[in-house]
């Protein structure tokens, strides 16, 4: 058996639904070990056996990881999934001591794994990067919309409420409160309004247009993006479908030709015996 025909059905069988889906599962079982470690209690009872499962599911994962670039060869990374797997599990093989102990910590992005698994979670991380030139836009409009409210807020309530206006970075980190709506009306708004009464006509416009308008264009974006790609893969589906009936259509009417000529060599060689 060549190597080729060797690396296909490694291919295929990696990329199958039973396997898929059982990864899918290991990928839920790791999620829930590493949450079961944060407790001391439970590490205390059952800690080497967590330890060990993690390891073997961690072993599972790097042998999907081999397979598919045994599979796939150069072209395993040459798919941004594949990539996103690869450095996920790569995190999980260096070593956690020392000064790299932090990184245990990051064990936990194997979790992340179930986006690439699982197409619908793929488009939607998708959708989320074809949105970021957009999303980049309304965020600087956003940053100037701050920059300009923090500016006159520090101006007007600076001196009664240093703690909150008394600087433009104080005064932003003020205003992003407020657009969250944490706490903006007894906690921020009231008070400023007992010194000064007519407060209610900055801050009102402010949440008008951070909280309502601003928040919800990037909301819109997304949605346009997740609804453009999906019309994209609609329309390159129909073109597929298009190109398979026009080429089923192109051999039928081949294979209709053939048959003629094939019952026309049949009639004449009777013919031609006789």
């Amino acid at each position: 058996m060549s190597t080729a025909t060797l690396r296909g059905r490694a291919g295929e069988w990696i990329e199958s639904v039973p396997v898929q889906s059982f990864i899918i599962a290991l990928i839920v079982i790791n999620a829930v070990i590493l949450g079961l470690q944060t407790s001391r209690e439970i590490m205390a009872n059952v800690g080497e056996l967590l330890l060990l499962a993690d390891q073997l599911i961690l072993t599972v994962f790097v042998i999907e990881i081999l397979i598919k670039l045994y599979a796939q060869g150069g072209g395993f990374f040459r798919r941004a999934w594949n990539n996103f797997d690869f450095v996920v599990v790569g995190i999980a093989l260096v070593p956690a001591s020392g000064p790299l102990a932090v990184l245990r910590a990051l064990r936990i992005l194997r979790v992340l794994r179930m986006i690439s698994m699982v197409p619908r979670l793929r488009f939607v991380v998708e959708a989320l990067l074809h949105a970021i030139p957009g999303i980049s836009s309304i965020g600087l409009l956003m940053l100037l919309i701050f920059y300009v409210f923090a500016v006159m807020a520090t101006s007007l309530f600076g001196g009664e409420f240093p703690q909150w206006f008394g600087s433009v970075g104080g005064s932003m980190y003020t205003l992003f409160q407020i657009m969250t709506l944490e706490s903006w009306s007894m906690g921020i708004v009231r008070p400023v309004m007992e010194s000064y009464p007519y407060a209610w006509l900055y801050f009102i416009p402010f949440i008008l247009i951070a909280t309502f308008t601003m928040l919800n264009l990037f909301i819109g974006i997304i949605v346009d993006t997740m609804q453009t790609m999906h019309q994209e893969d609609h329309e390159e589906r129909e073109h597929i479908e298009q190109v398979v009936h026009e080429d089923t259509g192109t051999l039928a009417e081949e294979l209709r030709a053939l048959r003629k000529e094939i019952s026309e060599l049949r009639q004449r060689l009777p013919a031609r015996a006789e």
